[in-house]
């Protein structure tokens, strides 16, 4: 029973004890807090109350305290705690231990538990609630003031303009909040200063500044944050106002002059490109020299094209397909032609009726399949504009320039050269019978901009090559497996169209075609320009050649290319027209303008002006506000060269020989004694010359003659009496060419002065048996640089020396043949001419049988005028009776002038050969206005008497 009440008594004591404290603590399971860094009071939210069901027991249903845990981080804790304001009610506060601050930790996080007093005032089994999370957030408090970034600003702006920003002035703040952080405004505190500042510190000017009336302006801004808190220092700000600056070139001369052989001279020697210091990260300058005033391509006045190809050392054996027309040449006679610069002739295609068939006698020539075809070509004529992009794409009917058959051995082949809109095509047929053509096609802006360019096709089938205005092209091969009908095997050849296909001339002639008529109807005719059309059969044209031939001896060059800075590049275009400058260095750029010259290796440089353009393209970093500057425009003048004086000496002014010499089949040499000298000499600028960079064509050809022309004066010979002979093999062995009629001898092509000389010695004069004159005279001229400089005109008068042995003379005049062949007076009589056989006494001057002849007949005249005479006096009055006798005075004394001294006109005549032909002009003159009541005798009588003195 003891043991029993003992084990009752426990349970019981057991029992009253958790009856006493059975509930835990009840707090948030979160909570947030602000706390301001100038206190240490934390404001939660929701508050902090710690609840417990115990209550209203003492102690169990009382809270004794709060305990702070580490938060996530594990260093919340250590700043904050908790403590108890009421333990009844459980109401708690949170406070840091130590000050906070914002600027270093903004945000802090910790645990919470709250504990209740347990049973007894010893905190005997006390309860502990859950873990409750607290996040604190230190407010900030505006404890500190905006600093500016700089002390000190400085900016630069041209005067005259309204700037949006000027500079940007910078403050900051310490403080950690927005509020308190930022920079709500800036103030300028310098009064009256024409500048305004906005809330970001831009600084703009209110007017438009003048550096003459104040050159530096100096003010001072403050900063507020947003607690109106100013700026412990305030920042000083210098605006400069620069003179107006003004983007572009400076330093342009809109005039440039060139003297011919100054080789080459700068263009822009004080060029500069003022940007106003934008910042520019590229710049690209195009210098654009316009030479078109010269006609196809560059100095093309100087020579012809025939010329050019001799001195560019062109293998001999070109066909011309559009020769001058001749009557050796009359194919190209229909075709219009245009004025050029040149001596070469420019043909114009209309697209229908003009078209020229070359003959079979030159197609002849062209057999083979190895050629080269070389032509000066421009679209649309003489007056048109450029083709547009759009008309370019429009369908147009294909337009040929040459279309050709020929023979090769036995078989025929063909080819045509097209022009499409903006592409070249070449068909080509290696055999007509094959029906398998290839077609060679070009894509060129060259063929339709209007514009002359020059076009060399060398075929060496099937490898083709094709240079425009010497640079090459490459072609893009197309086979055609019949669509084009082939060609019949006939040997033809047009230039600016091509024949109708013969199956269509079959339908429309009811499938006849007429034997030996050619009913050729033309498709595809060519608009345009065409000039220097050739074909050389054979091995292709070198490069050399071709680059020679359209290479310009004036452009743009660039002086030094070492001198050249980093990132620069240099451009020119084949013709040397165009130079293109690019870099990024403003400085060096203004280096690479300044060496930008213009050569010319002509010494006889052509005269004129030639445009001169400037087009500068600039890009920005901020593109929007990136310069642009216009194009400059000027010109170059190339001043008149000294002329070359070209004189011809050594001949004449009379050559006199007896008359069998001149009916000899070789003739009488005109000019053996010919002498041609040009005044300029070869000193030409060393350096100059350097510049050229190994031109193809020396200055040597700054005194080659280019054609001479020997031309009868009076009237034009007699094929049938008369001739003037050359040496032929002379002139085929230099590449010269000779047209020998009865008006002239033309001799033309690019020689040296020696060569010229060698084949005018060679001009022989000679007459058929039995056509002796009495005198011919001959003019000869030379001319140089495509005939802009020619020489002095030498005239030479021949005189034919006829023996006495073969003509009658009268008795009477035999005293008169002894004074002329008088010893004392044959040099004096005979002074001036060239006599090869100077054998006294064996000829006489022609004109002494001239007055042999005129005197017998004169005095037959006489008799029948005197009996005519004396009838008329007895029926005229008396004043015609005296008037008569005037007549028979002057009459009479005309005979005794014939008769008593007929030399004596012969003999100034040899010495003043000018006086008297002056004479004898002002004689005709008073005889055309003599009187009409003077009888017809008086007039016979002064023919007859001037001729007498005349001789």
């Amino acid at each position: 029973m003891n043991v029993l009440s003992f084990f009752l008594l426990c349970l019981t004591s057991v029992a009253s004890s958790n009856k006493a404290n059975k509930h835990k603590p009840w707090i948030e399971t979160e909570y947030q807090g602000i706390v301001m860094e100038n206190d240490n009071t934390v404001l939660l939210n929701p508050p902090l109350f710690a609840l417990d069901k115990d209550a209203p027991l003492h102690y169990a249903g009382e809270i004794c305290g709060f305990r702070v845990h580490n938060g996530p981080s594990g260093s919340g804790s250590v700043q904050f705690e908790a403590v108890v304001l009421d333990r009844s009610t459980g109401e708690g506060l949170v406070r840091s231990k130590e000050p906070l601050d914002c600027e270093s930790q903004r945000e802090h996080s910790f645990t919470i538990q709250a504990y209740d007093c347990g049973e007894g005032p010893d905190g005997v089994n006390s309860k502990k609630s859950h873990k409750a999370t607290v996040h604190v957030r230190v407010n900030d408090v505006n404890e500190f003031s905006p600093v500016f970034v700089e002390r000190r600003y400085e900016a630069s702006v041209p005067e005259g303009r309204l700037f949006d920003r000027i500079v940007r002035v910078e403050a900051l703040d310490a403080d950690c909040s927005p509020q308190y952080s930022q920079i709500c405004f800036y103030d300028i505190i310098t009064p009256n200063v024409p500048f305004a500042i906005d809330n970001d510190g831009n600084i703009k000017n209110t007017e438009p500044l003048d550096s003459k009336r104040q050159r530096v302006h100096t003010f001072w801004v403050t900063a507020f944050d947003c607690g109106k808190n100013r700026a412990q220092a305030d920042a000083q700000v210098v605006v400069t106002v620069k003179p107006s600056c003004k983007p572009g070139w400076i330093g342009w001369a809109k005039r440039v002059e060139y003297t011919p052989g100054s080789g080459s001279i700068p263009l822009f020697p004080s060029l500069h490109l003022e940007t106003c210091e934008e910042t520019v990260w590229n710049i690209q300058a195009t210098v654009e020299l316009q030479t078109g005033h010269i006609g196809k391509g560059c100095d093309r006045d100087s020579y012809s094209d025939r010329s050019v190809r001799r001195l560019c050392g062109a293998v001999r054996g070109e066909v011309d397909l559009l020769p001058p027309p001749s009557p050796a040449a009359n194919w190209t006679s229909a075709l219009p032609t245009l004025p050029s610069s040149d001596s070469s002739l420019v043909f114009s295609f209309n697209g229908s009726t003009h078209v020229a068939v070359v003959p079979n006698s030159v197609v002849t020539t062209l057999s083979g399949d190895h050629f080269t075809l070389q032509l000066w070509i421009r679209r649309g004529g003489a007056n048109i504009q450029p083709t547009t992009p759009q008309t370019r794409g429009s369908r147009k009917e294909e337009e040929t320039i040459v279309c050709s058959t020929v023979k090769n051995d036995d078989s025929f082949s063909h080819y045509s050269l097209s022009v499409h809109g903006c592409r070249l095509s070449l068909f080509y047929w290696p055999d007509v019978s094959a029906a398998r053509p290839v077609k060679f096609l070009w894509k060129l802006e060259q063929v339709c901009d209007s514009e002359w360019h020059h076009l060399s096709l060398s075929v060496q089938f099937p490898s083709v090559t094709l240079y425009v205005d010497g640079v090459t092209f490459d072609p893009a091969l197309i086979h055609d497996n019949g669509a084009i009908p082939n060609p019949l095997p006939r040997q033809r050849m047009l230039i600016g169209a091509c024949w109708e296909p013969e199956e269509k001339q079959k339908e429309i002639v009811n499938n006849t075609i007429p034997e030996g008529k050619d009913s050729v109807r033309y498709v595809g005719g060519y608009h345009g320009l065409l000039s220097g059309v050739t074909v050389r059969p054979g091995s292709v044209e070198p490069h050399s050649v071709v680059e020679c031939l359209y290479a310009c001896r004036e452009g743009l060059d660039f002086g030094d290319l070492e001198t050249l800075g980093s990132g620069m590049k240099v451009h020119v275009n084949p013709s040397q027209s165009v130079l293109v400058l690019e870099g990024d260095d403003i400085e060096s750029f203004n280096r690479a303008v300044q060496q930008v010259t213009y050569r010319n290796s002509l010494r006889f440089a052509t005269p004129g002006v030639r445009p001169l353009k400037l087009t500068t393209s600039l890009r920005c970093f901020n593109e929007e506000s990136c310069l642009s500057l216009k194009q400059l425009e000027g010109y170059l003048v190339v001043l008149q060269p000294d002329a070359p004086q070209i004189s011809l000496s050594g001949v004449g002014p009379h050559l006199a020989r007896p008359a069998p010499e001149f009916e000899d089949p070789q003739g009488v040499a005109l000019f053996l004694e010919l002498r041609i000298v040009c005044s300029l000499s070869h000193a030409v600028n060393t350096a100059a010359q350097g510049m050229e960079g190994g031109a193809l064509m020396s200055d040597a050809v700054a005194h080659t003659l280019d054609g001479c022309e020997v031309q009868p004066l009076g009237e034009e010979l007699n094929p049938e009496r008369e001739e003037l002979l050359v040496d032929m093999e002379l002139v085929r062995e230099r590449g010269l060419e000779i047209i020998n009629t009865t008006a002239y001898i033309a001799i033309t092509g690019a020689e040296s002065i020696s060569v010229y000389e060698d084949v005018l010695r060679s001009v022989h004069y000679r007459l058929a048996k039995g056509s002796a004159r009495f005198e011919r005279r001959f003019r000869l001229s030379c001319s140089e640089m495509n005939g802009r400089y020619t020489s002095n005109e030498l005239t030479l008068e021949v005189n034919f020396l006829h023996s006495l042995d073969s003509l009658y003379h009268p008795s009477h005049l035999l005293a008169s043949q002894q004074q002329f062949l008088h010893p004392s007076h044959h040099a004096g009589e005979l002074s001036g001419h060239t006599l090869s056989n100077p054998h006294r006494n064996s000829v006489v001057p022609g004109a002494a049988t001239v007055i042999i002849m005129v005197c017998v007949g004169f005095l037959v005249v006489m008799v029948i005028l005197g009996v005519f005479r004396i009838r008329s006096i007895h029926r005229r009055g008396e004043g015609a009776g005296d008037g008569a006798k005037e007549g028979g005075n002057q009459w009479d004394d005309s005979a005794l002038t014939i008769i008593v001294n007929p030399m004596e006109s012969y003999e100034s005549r040899m010495g003043i050969s000018a006086d008297t032909e002056g004479e004898g002009e002002e004689e005709e003159e008073e005889a055309a206005e003599s009187p009409e009541d003077t009888s017809d005798d008086q007039r016979i009588i002064k023919k007859e008497a001037k001729d007498a003195r005349r001789y």
